[in-house]
């Protein structure tokens, strides 16, 4: 060899799988969180509706929690708009609205019956009705 640093096809390999281990950590978000996300309103009563009205949303990253109780930037952003809707004077069931004709009836914790969410409303009925048959077929074995 004259001298020349030669990486080799390995040392290409371990070049490649560093960048690519790297890489997402480059894509955290560097952006503050809104202003309205983590900040209460002056007004205690717009500020106890907008409260409440969030205890009412779902959180579309953790879909667990509430936007009230998530930490995840989606829900930050969220707590934001809810807060500086309320702020304006809207209402919260006009500001719930808007939440779900942009993100869906799965933003809320209460979809509305319809075509698409009855499964959803009947299901826990059926489930009921299903262990209980099989507890009184269960239970009628037992006795005999």
């Amino acid at each position: 060899m004259s001298g020349r640093l030669s990486l080799g096809l390995a040392g290409i390999a371990v070049v490649a799988t560093l960048v690519f281990c790297t890489a997402p950590a480059a894509a955290q978000p560097v952006t503050p969180p809104a202003h309205y996300a983590n900040v209460q309103l002056a007004d205690p009563a717009k500020e106890a509706s907008a409260k409440a009205l969030m205890e009412t949303l779902r959180c579309l990253v953790c879909q667990g929690q509430s936007i009230a109780d998530s930490d995840a930037d989606m829900a930050a952003d969220m707590r934001a708009l809810v807060r500086e809707r309320i702020a304006r004077g809207e209402t919260p069931a006009s500001v719930r609205d808007w939440l779900v004709s942009r993100y869906g009836d799965y933003v809320t914790y209460d979809p509305p019956l319809s075509g698409l969410t009855w499964p959803l409303w009947l299901a826990p009925i059926a489930l009921l009705a299903i262990g209980a048959w099989i507890a009184r077929s269960s239970f009628r074995r037992r006795t005999r």
